[in-house]
């Protein structure tokens, strides 16, 4: 996220866009990284328990996490264009969840949302807080064809680390007292 954990605010959308999926960037994807039949061969998908070719679930998550960082990138700008200074964003400690509800076919537009549904400081790096984020993805008919339940870091914008933690912090790195302080850890 690119504004600060202080600025996030709990159950606003973000529309991240949308993509339209065609035969050969499935075949090609899936030729990548998931050669299964039902991803790479249009007739031989029809005797699959999909009946046709549909896009591969990674494919489909790719998308929307290329969405969702271009999105992520436009806002950085956005706020510097207003003279404000973005957040800092981190990593993401994982997914807590993530199903593949209806295929992807050839021709479906699939439309992107993500919306940060919970927020916490972090009980483990001080100065940083988690966000909880729905990552959800629409087909053309409306239907649900992706959904991820997402963390994510985000930096505290006016943090003080504590006197004790500098302190242990400096003495962590001194030769002779920092492998002792890193046993007891």
């Amino acid at each position: 996220m690119t504004r600060w954990f202080e600025d996030i605010i709990i159950d606003e959308v973000f529309v991240l866009g949308s993509h339209t999926f065609d035969a050969e960037e499935i075949v090609r994807f899936a030729t990548l990284y998931d050669p299964q039949y039902f991803h790479l061969d249009a007739e031989a998908a029809k005797h699959s328990h999909f009946g046709g070719l549909v896009a591969s679930g990674w494919h489909t998550v790719s998308v929307g996490h290329r969405l969702m960082v271009d999105t992520l990138f436009a806002e950085e700008e956005r706020l510097r264009a207003m003279g404000l200074e973005p957040g800092v964003s981190g990593p993401s400690p994982g997914v807590n969840s993530m199903d593949f509800k209806v295929p992807v076919r050839p021709g479906d537009t699939v439309s992107y949302e993500l919306v940060v549904t919970d927020k916490r400081p972090s009980n483990s790096i001080p100065g940083w807080g988690l966000l909880f984020n729905k990552l959800t993805a629409i087909n053309q008919h409306g239907e649900l064809v992706y959904r991820a339940n997402l963390v994510g870091f985000s930096k505290l914008r006016d943090y003080q680390m504590p006197l004790r933690l500098k302190i242990m912090l400096a003495l962590s790195n001194l030769p002779v007292l920092g492998p002792l302080l890193k046993r007891r850890a």
